[in-house]
Protein backbone atom coordinates (compact mmCIF):
# COMPACT_ATOMS: atom_id res chain seq x y z
CA UNK A 1 0.00 0.00 0.00
CA UNK A 2 2.73 2.68 1.20
CA UNK A 3 4.12 1.50 -2.39
CA UNK A 4 1.01 2.22 -4.33
CA UNK A 5 1.00 5.75 -2.47
CA UNK A 6 4.64 6.65 -3.17
CA UNK A 7 4.10 5.82 -6.89
CA UNK A 8 0.96 7.33 -6.94
CA UNK A 9 2.39 10.59 -5.82
CA UNK A 10 5.10 10.41 -8.34
CA UNK A 11 2.87 10.40 -11.00
CA UNK A 12 0.17 13.41 -9.62
CA UNK A 13 3.77 15.47 -8.91
CA UNK A 14 6.70 15.07 -11.52
CA UNK A 15 10.35 15.27 -9.94
CA UNK A 16 11.20 18.25 -12.55
CA UNK A 17 14.77 19.43 -11.40
CA UNK A 18 15.22 16.57 -9.03
CA UNK A 19 18.75 15.69 -10.42
CA UNK A 20 20.31 19.25 -10.19
CA UNK A 21 19.65 18.74 -6.42
CA UNK A 22 22.99 20.22 -4.53
CA UNK A 23 24.77 21.83 -7.32
CA UNK A 24 24.47 25.55 -5.26
CA UNK A 25 26.16 27.12 -2.31
CA UNK A 26 25.34 29.16 0.03
CA UNK A 27 22.27 27.01 0.82
CA UNK A 28 21.40 29.01 3.99
CA UNK A 29 19.61 31.74 1.87
CA UNK A 30 17.05 29.29 1.35
CA UNK A 31 16.23 29.34 5.03
CA UNK A 32 12.89 30.63 5.93
CA UNK A 33 13.93 32.72 8.88
CA UNK A 34 9.73 34.47 8.75
CA UNK A 35 8.09 32.44 11.53
CA UNK A 36 4.93 33.60 9.78
CA UNK A 37 5.80 31.81 6.47
CA UNK A 38 7.47 29.05 7.90
CA UNK A 39 4.10 28.02 9.95
CA UNK A 40 2.71 27.96 6.39
CA UNK A 41 5.04 25.61 4.87
CA UNK A 42 6.95 28.95 3.11
CA UNK A 43 3.64 29.68 1.30
CA UNK A 44 4.27 33.31 1.85
CA UNK A 45 5.18 35.22 -1.19
CA UNK A 46 1.71 37.11 -1.47
CA UNK A 47 1.08 37.48 1.94
CA UNK A 48 -0.08 40.87 2.78
CA UNK A 49 2.35 43.70 3.86
CA UNK A 50 4.24 42.58 7.13
CA UNK A 51 7.83 43.68 8.89
CA UNK A 52 9.38 40.29 6.97
CA UNK A 53 8.44 41.79 3.88
CA UNK A 54 11.99 42.35 3.22
CA UNK A 55 12.40 38.33 3.33
CA UNK A 56 9.03 37.38 1.77
CA UNK A 57 8.14 39.59 -1.04
CA UNK A 58 10.11 42.87 -0.96
CA UNK A 59 7.01 44.79 -3.44
CA UNK A 60 4.78 44.21 -0.05
CA UNK A 61 7.20 46.28 1.95
CA UNK A 62 5.71 49.27 -0.14
CA UNK A 63 2.24 48.46 1.35
CA UNK A 64 3.44 49.46 5.06
CA UNK A 65 2.21 52.71 6.33
CA UNK A 66 4.39 53.07 9.46
CA UNK A 67 7.96 52.54 9.87
CA UNK A 68 8.75 48.99 11.02
CA UNK A 69 11.27 46.42 13.21
CA UNK A 70 11.49 42.40 12.31
CA UNK A 71 13.84 40.03 14.05
CA UNK A 72 13.88 36.28 14.09
CA UNK A 73 15.55 33.42 15.55
CA UNK A 74 15.57 29.80 13.44
CA UNK A 75 17.29 26.89 15.47
CA UNK A 76 18.08 24.74 12.22
CA UNK A 77 19.73 21.92 14.06
CA UNK A 78 22.80 20.47 15.35
CA UNK A 79 23.75 23.73 17.53
CA UNK A 80 23.60 25.67 13.97
CA UNK A 81 21.38 28.90 14.33
CA UNK A 82 20.18 31.66 11.86
CA UNK A 83 19.23 35.18 12.91
CA UNK A 84 17.53 37.77 10.68
CA UNK A 85 16.98 41.67 11.57
CA UNK A 86 15.33 43.88 9.58
CA UNK A 87 13.82 47.75 9.43
CA UNK A 88 11.65 49.33 6.99
CA UNK A 89 10.84 52.92 6.31
CA UNK A 90 7.60 53.94 3.91
CA UNK A 91 7.89 57.42 1.86
CA UNK A 92 4.17 58.03 2.01
CA UNK A 93 4.36 61.20 -0.23
CA UNK A 94 6.14 58.67 -2.64
CA UNK A 95 4.19 55.50 -1.50
CA UNK A 96 7.40 53.85 -1.60
CA UNK A 97 9.28 51.85 1.19
CA UNK A 98 13.27 51.95 2.18
CA UNK A 99 14.58 49.06 3.82
CA UNK A 100 17.69 47.18 5.60
CA UNK A 101 18.19 43.66 6.68
CA UNK A 102 21.05 41.54 7.53
CA UNK A 103 20.94 37.39 7.84
CA UNK A 104 23.63 35.13 9.37
CA UNK A 105 24.25 31.92 10.37
CA UNK A 106 26.74 30.34 12.46
CA UNK A 107 27.67 27.25 13.40
CA UNK A 108 29.08 27.19 16.94
CA UNK A 109 32.56 25.99 17.24
CA UNK A 110 33.15 22.53 16.04
CA UNK A 111 36.10 20.18 16.27
CA UNK A 112 39.17 20.19 13.76
CA UNK A 113 39.53 16.60 13.01
CA UNK A 114 42.39 14.99 10.51
CA UNK A 115 43.23 11.53 9.06
CA UNK A 116 45.34 10.87 12.55
CA UNK A 117 43.01 12.17 15.14
CA UNK A 118 39.55 11.70 14.24
CA UNK A 119 38.14 12.20 17.49
CA UNK A 120 39.62 15.92 17.24
CA UNK A 121 43.01 17.83 17.50
CA UNK A 122 41.79 19.95 20.34
CA UNK A 123 41.38 22.90 17.98
CA UNK A 124 37.95 24.29 17.07
CA UNK A 125 36.93 26.39 13.66
CA UNK A 126 33.43 28.33 12.74
CA UNK A 127 30.99 28.32 9.75
CA UNK A 128 29.86 32.10 9.45
CA UNK A 129 27.19 33.17 6.72
CA UNK A 130 26.38 36.26 6.31
CA UNK A 131 24.10 38.27 3.92
CA UNK A 132 23.39 41.99 4.32
CA UNK A 133 20.27 43.94 2.41
CA UNK A 134 19.10 46.71 1.27
CA UNK A 135 15.51 47.01 0.24
CA UNK A 136 13.44 49.55 -2.05
CA UNK A 137 9.84 48.94 -3.27
CA UNK A 138 7.42 51.54 -4.84
CA UNK A 139 3.66 50.69 -5.38
CA UNK A 140 3.31 51.44 -9.52
CA UNK A 141 -0.69 51.91 -8.77
CA UNK A 142 -3.84 51.25 -6.37
CA UNK A 143 -3.05 47.30 -7.18
CA UNK A 144 0.48 46.84 -8.58
CA UNK A 145 3.48 47.24 -6.74
CA UNK A 146 7.15 45.86 -7.03
CA UNK A 147 10.64 45.40 -4.93
CA UNK A 148 13.97 45.11 -5.20
CA UNK A 149 16.97 43.87 -2.36
CA UNK A 150 20.00 44.02 -3.51
CA UNK A 151 22.69 41.69 -0.83
CA UNK A 152 26.12 41.63 -0.13
CA UNK A 153 26.58 37.70 1.04
CA UNK A 154 29.64 36.36 2.75
CA UNK A 155 31.12 33.32 3.92
CA UNK A 156 33.70 32.05 6.11
CA UNK A 157 34.71 28.23 6.96
CA UNK A 158 37.25 28.70 9.20
CA UNK A 159 40.44 30.41 7.02
CA UNK A 160 38.40 30.37 3.93
CA UNK A 161 36.06 32.90 2.47
CA UNK A 162 33.77 33.23 -0.49
CA UNK A 163 31.80 37.15 -1.13
CA UNK A 164 29.41 37.92 -3.88
CA UNK A 165 25.97 39.66 -4.81
CA UNK A 166 22.94 38.54 -5.83
CA UNK A 167 18.97 39.96 -5.84
CA UNK A 168 15.46 39.65 -5.38
CA UNK A 169 13.15 41.03 -7.31
CA UNK A 170 9.38 40.80 -6.96
CA UNK A 171 6.15 42.12 -8.08
CA UNK A 172 2.68 42.16 -5.73
CA UNK A 173 -1.04 42.11 -7.28
CA UNK A 174 -3.90 42.92 -5.01
CA UNK A 175 -7.14 42.59 -6.49
CA UNK A 176 -10.81 43.49 -4.75
CA UNK A 177 -12.43 40.08 -4.80
CA UNK A 178 -12.03 38.74 -1.04
CA UNK A 179 -8.33 39.84 -0.65
CA UNK A 180 -7.13 37.80 -3.53
CA UNK A 181 -3.32 38.89 -4.14
CA UNK A 182 -0.92 37.34 -6.94
CA UNK A 183 3.03 37.95 -6.53
CA UNK A 184 5.82 36.72 -8.73
CA UNK A 185 9.25 37.02 -7.16
CA UNK A 186 12.66 35.47 -7.71
CA UNK A 187 15.34 35.27 -5.07
CA UNK A 188 19.01 34.95 -5.11
CA UNK A 189 19.48 35.86 -8.59
CA UNK A 190 23.28 36.38 -9.19
CA UNK A 191 26.53 34.72 -10.38
CA UNK A 192 29.07 31.77 -9.07
CA UNK A 193 31.73 32.09 -6.91
CA UNK A 194 33.99 29.87 -5.07
CA UNK A 195 35.55 30.00 -1.64
CA UNK A 196 39.01 30.81 -1.47
CA UNK A 197 42.42 31.37 1.17
CA UNK A 198 43.57 29.36 3.79
CA UNK A 199 45.72 26.69 4.57
CA UNK A 200 44.94 22.83 4.34
CA UNK A 201 45.15 21.54 7.85
CA UNK A 202 47.27 18.54 6.77
CA UNK A 203 49.12 18.07 3.25
CA UNK A 204 49.57 14.14 3.96
CA UNK A 205 49.98 12.67 0.41
CA UNK A 206 48.94 15.80 -1.53
CA UNK A 207 49.89 19.37 -1.95
CA UNK A 208 49.14 22.32 0.15
CA UNK A 209 46.86 24.22 -2.59
CA UNK A 210 43.79 23.67 -4.07
CA UNK A 211 41.27 25.23 -6.63
CA UNK A 212 37.87 25.28 -5.79
CA UNK A 213 34.89 25.04 -8.18
CA UNK A 214 32.66 27.81 -9.05
CA UNK A 215 29.10 27.62 -7.24
CA UNK A 216 25.73 29.59 -8.64
CA UNK A 217 23.51 30.84 -5.13
CA UNK A 218 20.28 29.24 -4.79
CA UNK A 219 18.25 31.00 -7.04
CA UNK A 220 14.21 30.21 -6.93
CA UNK A 221 11.62 31.36 -8.70
CA UNK A 222 8.20 31.66 -7.15
CA UNK A 223 4.58 32.01 -7.97
CA UNK A 224 1.52 32.22 -5.20
CA UNK A 225 -1.60 33.58 -4.20
CA UNK A 226 -3.46 33.85 -0.94
CA UNK A 227 -7.22 34.47 -0.43
CA UNK A 228 -9.34 35.19 2.37
CA UNK A 229 -12.70 32.79 1.41
CA UNK A 230 -14.28 33.23 4.64
CA UNK A 231 -14.20 36.50 7.02
CA UNK A 232 -17.04 37.76 9.55
CA UNK A 233 -16.47 40.85 11.93
CA UNK A 234 -14.32 38.88 14.44
CA UNK A 235 -12.51 36.57 13.07
CA UNK A 236 -10.96 35.36 9.05
CA UNK A 237 -9.31 32.48 7.21
CA UNK A 238 -6.36 33.29 4.79
CA UNK A 239 -5.55 30.43 2.01
CA UNK A 240 -2.24 30.42 0.66
CA UNK A 241 -0.37 28.62 -2.28
CA UNK A 242 2.74 28.51 -3.81
CA UNK A 243 4.55 27.17 -6.60
CA UNK A 244 8.72 27.25 -6.45
CA UNK A 245 11.08 26.32 -9.07
CA UNK A 246 14.90 26.52 -7.79
CA UNK A 247 17.66 25.66 -9.44
CA UNK A 248 19.61 23.39 -7.72
CA UNK A 249 16.73 20.96 -6.60
CA UNK A 250 13.01 20.01 -7.81
CA UNK A 251 9.74 21.97 -8.45
CA UNK A 252 7.73 21.73 -4.89
CA UNK A 253 4.45 23.52 -3.72
CA UNK A 254 3.58 24.48 -0.90
CA UNK A 255 0.10 25.23 1.05
CA UNK A 256 -0.86 27.37 3.76
CA UNK A 257 -3.85 28.89 6.37
CA UNK A 258 -3.97 31.31 8.57
CA UNK A 259 -6.95 31.74 11.29
CA UNK A 260 -7.43 34.88 12.84
CA UNK A 261 -9.22 36.17 15.79
CA UNK A 262 -10.12 39.37 16.79
CA UNK A 263 -6.61 40.64 15.24
CA UNK A 264 -5.13 39.23 18.39
CA UNK A 265 -4.44 35.68 18.11
CA UNK A 266 -2.94 33.99 14.49
CA UNK A 267 -3.27 30.03 14.21
CA UNK A 268 -1.11 28.81 11.10
CA UNK A 269 -0.32 25.60 9.66
CA UNK A 270 0.83 24.58 6.08
CA UNK A 271 2.14 21.65 4.42
CA UNK A 272 4.87 21.20 1.65
CA UNK A 273 4.51 18.68 -1.78
CA UNK A 274 7.98 17.57 -3.42
CA UNK A 275 10.17 18.26 -1.09
CA UNK A 276 12.36 15.33 0.52
CA UNK A 277 12.48 14.96 4.53
CA UNK A 278 9.09 17.10 4.91
CA UNK A 279 6.35 14.67 5.31
CA UNK A 280 4.53 16.16 8.37
CA UNK A 281 2.78 19.55 8.45
CA UNK A 282 3.96 22.74 9.67
CA UNK A 283 2.74 24.73 12.16
CA UNK A 284 2.58 27.67 14.58
CA UNK A 285 0.95 30.65 15.97
CA UNK A 286 1.17 34.72 16.39
CA UNK A 287 -0.10 36.76 19.31
CA UNK A 288 -0.53 40.76 19.03
CA UNK A 289 0.16 42.60 21.85
CA UNK A 290 1.84 45.95 22.86
CA UNK A 291 5.26 47.37 23.85
CA UNK A 292 5.90 50.31 25.64
CA UNK A 293 2.14 51.10 23.97
CA UNK A 294 3.97 50.28 20.49
CA UNK A 295 2.41 47.22 18.58
CA UNK A 296 4.34 43.94 18.45
CA UNK A 297 3.77 40.67 17.34
CA UNK A 298 5.11 37.50 18.65
CA UNK A 299 5.31 34.76 16.26
CA UNK A 300 6.50 30.80 16.83
CA UNK A 301 6.74 28.21 14.12
CA UNK A 302 7.72 24.67 14.04
CA UNK A 303 8.84 22.57 11.52
CA UNK A 304 9.02 18.41 12.17
CA UNK A 305 11.42 17.38 9.74
CA UNK A 306 12.19 13.91 9.40
CA UNK A 307 15.78 13.65 9.41
CA UNK A 308 16.85 16.58 11.65
CA UNK A 309 13.89 16.95 14.22
CA UNK A 310 11.90 19.74 14.79
CA UNK A 311 12.94 22.72 14.16
CA UNK A 312 11.79 26.08 15.76
CA UNK A 313 11.45 29.86 14.25
CA UNK A 314 10.67 32.95 16.64
CA UNK A 315 10.30 35.99 15.69
CA UNK A 316 8.93 39.72 17.08
CA UNK A 317 8.04 42.36 15.16
CA UNK A 318 7.51 46.14 15.92
CA UNK A 319 5.87 49.43 14.44
CA UNK A 320 6.95 52.25 15.82
CA UNK A 321 5.72 55.28 15.15
CA UNK A 322 2.04 57.85 16.40
CA UNK A 323 0.48 56.80 13.04
CA UNK A 324 0.70 53.04 13.27
CA UNK A 325 0.31 52.70 17.30
CA UNK A 326 -2.98 54.63 16.51
CA UNK A 327 -3.44 52.32 13.32
CA UNK A 328 -3.07 48.88 15.20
Amino acid sequence: MACFGGSLKAQLIPNFGGQRAGLSTLSFLKNDINPRSAAMSGASVALDSDPFALYTNPAAAAELRSATAAVSNFTVGAGIQQSFASVTIPRKSREASYGISLNMLNSGAMDVRTEFQPGGTGEKFYVTNLAAGFTYSQKLSDMFAAGVTLKYIYEQVSDFTNSTAAADVSFLYNTDYKDLKFAVMVRNFGGSSAIDGGELITNFNRGGTYDADNYTVPTVFSLGATMVPWKEEQQSLLVSMQLNHPNDNAENYRLGLEYEYLKLLFLRAGYMLNVDGQSLPTFGLGIRHRFFGYPMHISYAANPTDFLGIQHTVGFTFTFNQEGRARE
